[in-house]
């Protein structure tokens, strides 16, 4: 039995649902992009910019940022590298570089790196959160897991890898503790968190395996790029990592995940993987997609992939870590063609969100990310990172047209006297709510229509009450609605 309490349960995946009874369909909402919110246009920062990473910080009073900072062309021959840069900001909009007078660049301390490939060869990425775990020791409350070299040449692409642990007392002297796991791809964000509700740890990491063979270690080289999924209750002795598993079955090249807890409803792990599509070979498609010219400038310095390949966003949810479901509809796209998008690096959402008041007075807040233009693409500075907005609880919702449609719950249990929705409706739109008892006793709801992310259900008689603690079932039929999330109180 299903017991949500006085849980927010949102209508990402099936969880609650009974599909053989519902005939409103799933729906992915896109977000809308919003204010360019800083460049990474930094000197040390480069064209390749990327990996971006924040949490707020409660004990500090801020949002705290990590990325990459790297030019293709220094990278490719070996030199200059890779640098870890840090950012800070009191309201996760306006932006600023700390002058953290760690590490030299170009004869000046008077930067916000962290941390470079020199100190750290075949630096790939870099990951940091703070660990709320309360046996974690205060020297150790930041946590950043990266890409290390295991053994082999530096300078040799097929050298052996560790997923690496660093730790900070203060979230920007980091030092070296241990290798989490090792003999894995990682180039690509890994993400690692203190799962509260579980009481453990989670590590979502990159690796490659052979198409139809999900056995094979996550080595360099194979077909299918995927994402693995390994757990832990103290950070070092961690569970053997398993290929994150689809409900829908089937193989799928997932770049990043950026997985995380979600905020409102922390019993769900939600996860915007980059979606990795490579074409083989060159089409007239090409002569008329935007920046051509820079696509095949790409293609000269290194692998035809680097201008065939195109990347978007998906979105995906898991209620234990390693079972997800997923759409295969992206949730962002590279938008449209202005020059500087379409490329093999688009659609990278920094991992975090920030709940931000709308722009419309006395709307609900809304839910923004960020995500990045100009990857890579010749230019004097890396990329240009946008604001984009969801509304809250607004990644999927259950969809109603023209034609009245049902969302009908499997049996459960709830806690409370009042019922909230998250739901919208056109003005001749509606949604009717119907809580029926297993004992045969039955609430309905008044026709309910508007747009709140959290709207009191008014019921005919006013009291649901007395089916709380009791086995129910939750009907609601609707048109031309979205019904999003919902709870009780």
């Amino acid at each position: 039995m299903i017991n949500i309490g006085k849980s927010r349960e949102c209508f990402f995946d099936n969880y609650l649902i009974d599909t053989m009874r519902t005939t409103a369909e799933a729906r992915i909402h896109r977000p809308q992009r919003r204010e360019l919110v800083f460049k990474n246009d930094a000197p040390w920062e480069g064209c390749g910019s990327d990996f971006h990473n924040f949490f707020y910080d409660e004990e500090y009073g801020k949002y705290r940022m990590y990325y990459l900072g790297w030019k293709m062309d220094e990278y490719s021959k070996g030199s200059d590298g890779i640098r870890v840069c840090y950012m800070e900001s009191t309201d996760g909009i306006r932006w600023e570089r700390p002058s953290l007078g760690l590490v030299e660049y170009n004869g000046s301390k008077d930067n916000n790196i962290i941390l470079t490939s020199q100190m750290s060869p075949r630096l790939d990425n870099f990951m940091v959160f703070k660990d709320t775990n309360p046996d974690c020791p205060q020297e150790e409350k930041y946590k950043a897991i990266m890409r290390k070299v295991l053994s082999g040449d530096p300078k040799e692409i097929l050298c052996d890898f560790a997923l690496r642990c660093m730790v900070s007392p203060d979230g920007v002297h980091f030092t070296d503790k241990c290798n989490i796991h090792e003999h894995g791809a990682y180039d690509s964000l890994n993400v690692a968190f203190w799962d509260e509700s579980v009481k453990k740890y989670r590590c979502y990491f990159r690796g490659n395996h052979k198409e139809g063979d999900r056995t094979v270690d996550a080595r360099m080289g194979l077909e299918v790029r995927d994402v693995r999924y390994m757990e832990s209750e103290d950070f070092e002795n961690w569970t053997k990592p398993v290929i994150i598993d689809f409900e829908d079955g089937g193989d799928y090249p997932l770049y990043t995940n950026v997985c995380q807890n979600y905020y409102r409803a922390p019993q769900c792990i939600i996860g915007f993987p980059t979606r990795y599509v490579a074409r083989k070979c060159w089409s007239k498609c090409y002569d008329e997609l935007c920046g051509k010219e820079k696509r095949l400038k790409r293609m000269e310095g290194g692998e035809d992939r680097y201008g065939l390949s195109v990347t978007d966003c998906m979105f995906m949810v898991s209620r234990n870590g390693s079972t997800f479901t997923k759409y295969d509809e992206a949730i962002m796209t590279p938008g449209a063609e202005f020059g500087q998008n379409w490329v093999y690096g688009d659609c990278y959402p920094a991992r975090g969100m920030i709940e931000t008041p709308s722009d419309i007075p006395g709307a609900d807040n809304e839910i923004s990310i960020f995500s990045g233009d100009n990857h890579w693409m010749g230019l004097d500075y890396g990329k240009d990172m946008y604001r984009y907005t969801f509304r809250l609880d607004g990644f999927v919702s259950r969809h109603a047209g023209a034609v009245e449609k049902t969302v009908v719950t499997k049996p459960f249990i709830y806690d409370g006297s009042d019922m909230y929705a998250n739901l919208s409706t056109s003005a001749r739109g509606y949604i009717y709510f119907t809580i029926k008892s297993a004992d045969g006793d039955v609430v309905e709801s008044c026709e309910m229509f508007g747009d709140s992310a959290d709207k009191k259900i008014g019921f005919e008689d006013g009291d649901i009450a007395r089916l709380c603690g009791k086995e129910v079932v939750l009907e609601m039929r609707m048109l031309d609605a979205d019904i999003y999330a919902i709870r009780f109180q």
